[in-house]
Order: structure tokens, then sequence, then C-alpha cells
């Protein structure tokens, strides 16, 4: 999801808000108070320090490094442990259909470069063969020495999870200038009500008219995710892909879902649970949100049409008119 470049905000609004390019996809960073927060300016250097660790499309990234090293232990800092330990709780949670392991299916798959180049490249690569396995099972991580070992021939990519993570933690240091928003590129975190007391109201782009809202969600605390292959996609040998792997084939998910929008307690939650429910398809993915307590879904399938989980009800309600409008960018 993506800020609106024109949003409507009500004559008694005091949102400031900064707007900003990081991880290859536009951010937004926003604060609901009196006066605006110099905190807010440093959102963008944050992002930078976190993206210097985790972007696997750096040469000098901390990732990078790690994933040049195999069968050795390597100490990681703070920040790539704790994305880690999301990641894990994210496979726990979705029972291996979400996990960071599949780095080389998606190079196979052409997404071998940031989205900022990616849409202007064609890729036309051999075939490649993919054989399935229980990927985090073979890492080994020492939680007393803070080291992971990857095991011959496995690499990491964080993604979404490191997107959800730098939301949620964004979030949690401009909560305290009042109440906060972070949209990194369609995983958005939310601390609470307005100043006002009133819900965030965000407004979830139509996929087949991206400039149109196809419903508005009006949301307190929690985190909102979406997932969907109506925009990262690219042609390899002719053949459309996407960037979200189903790890049982080791290819881009055959769903007949466009996007999935979650909401969930926590953006790193939403992210996976939408990733999850994306790969499983729209029967199968609405039984798997039902049957978890605090999520709600919203399923856009490829023939245009919308499902809703039960719970979803109670996040659209309301008729004021949205404040920040969101499109799907995952």
């Amino acid at each position: 999801m993506a800020a609106d470049r024109s949003p409507k905000q009500r004559p008694h609004n005091m949102l400031h808000r900064l707007e900003f390019h990081a991880m290859g996809c536009e951010m937004l960073a926003a604060v609901d108070g009196k006066t605006r927060p110099s905190i807010l300016s440093s959102v963008p250097e944050w992002f930078e320090e976190w993206e210097q660790s985790l972007s696997r499309f750096r040469y000098d990234s901390e990732l990078t490094r790690l994933n040049q090293i195999h069968e050795q232990p390597v100490h990681v800092s703070e920040t790539l442990w704790e994305i880690l330990q999301t990641a894990l709780k994210a496979e726990q949670m979705t029972n291996g259909l979400v996990t960071p392991t599949l780095l080389d299916a998606l190079i196979d798959a052409g997404y071998d470069r940031s989205f900022d180049i990616l849409p202007y490249q064609a890729s036309s690569t051999p075939d490649s063969v993919w054989t399935t396995s229980s990927p985090m099972t073979a890492l080994t991580v020492n939680d007393s020495t803070r080291t992971i070992t990857l095991p011959p021939g496995m690499g990491l990519d964080f993604g979404g999870v490191a997107k959800g993570w730098s939301a949620h933690q964004a979030m949690k240091r401009l909560e305290g200038a009042g109440s906060a928003l972070v949209d990194a590129a369609g995983d958005i975190a939310i601390s609470g009500p307005r100043a006002d007391g009133t819900p965030w109201q965000i407004g979830v782009a139509d996929p087949f008219q991206p400039d149109e809202e196809i419903e508005t969600l009006f949301l307190n605390e929690c985190g909102v995710a979406t997932s969907g292959k109506d925009r990262r996609r690219w042609r390899r040998n002719g053949i459309l892909q996407h960037h979200i792997i189903d790890p049982l084939t080791g290819q881009p998910a055959e769903t007949d879902l466009l996007t999935v929008t979650v909401i969930a307690p926590n953006v790193m939650e939403a992210e996976a649970a939408a990733k999850a429910a994306f790969i499983l398809g729209s029967r199968a993915g609405l039984d798997w949100i039902e049957a978890r307590a605090g999520y709600a879904g919203l399923f856009i399938l490829d023939n245009g049409q919308m499902l809703y989980s039960r719970r979803m009800e109670e996040y659209l309600q309301g008729n004021m008119t949205p404040s920040i409008v969101m499109q799907t960018e995952k």
C-alpha cells in the first residue's frame, strides 16, 4: 500500500505527515498531535539504518555478508537477530507457508534486483529445478552467542518481514509524540485512535482501478497489510511471475486471489497472515483467517469477486471521509 498523493483531511485535523522513499518503495509516517514533532524527521534515517542491515539488494549489507557464509556461525546485530526471530514466529504461525529461506526461489523466478529496477527489466533465464525441504529446521541459531549458521546453498530474504517489523518499530518510537501511523509499502502499523478519539480511516485501493477505493477501513490499535500479485509482477521467459513464493513448489504461488488484506493485532502478524492466505487461495485462505481470533480478512479474486471474513464487518462501519488513502503495493 502506498499513500495517496492528495489525501483529504477534515478541517480540525492535526495530522503531521512525512513521505519518503526506502526499501525500494514509497513510505509514509504520520503523527496526529498538536504540533509537528521533531522526531518525525528522523524516520527516514531509521529506515536507512535498517535497510543497510536487512537488504539483500545492497552488496555491503549485513544480510548480504551473512548469505555469503555457510557452515560457520556468524554473529549478527540485534536488528538482524530480531528480524530472524520475527521470521521464525511467522513460519511457525503459518505452518511454513511464510519463510525467509526462499532466496534462491525468488532469484530463479526473476526477482533478482530491487523493484526500483525490476519493472523495467526483462528476465530470460533457463528454467531451474527446485527441491522442497524444511528450511528453518536446517538453520542453526544460538541464542547465547546471537549467531546464525546457514547450511550449504541456503540464503535468506526478509522482504515483507523487514518492512512490517520496520513499520512497527517506527510506530513505537513515534507514539510518544501522539497517535502514530507508519505505512511501509503496504505494511501499516497503527498505535491507537486519532487524537480526537476517532479511528484512522484507511482506503483500500481497487486493484482493477488503482485510483479508486474499493473499501474504507476504520482502525484503531492494530496492524494491517495487503499481499497480492496486482503490482509486483514481471515476465520471465514469456510467463507472468510475481514475488510471493509457494514453499511447496518453489514457484510463484498459483492462486485464484489477486489481493488479500488482513487486519491483525500487529503488522508483523498481518503481513504473514496476508501472504499465507494468498498462497492458500480463496477457500482455504478464508477458512485459515476465520480460524484465528483477532484476524479479519478481505479477499479480492482474479474474477473481481470479493470475500469478507466474519470479523471484517466491524472495521467497515462509518461514513466519514478518509484522511489517508492506501493502495496495495506488496
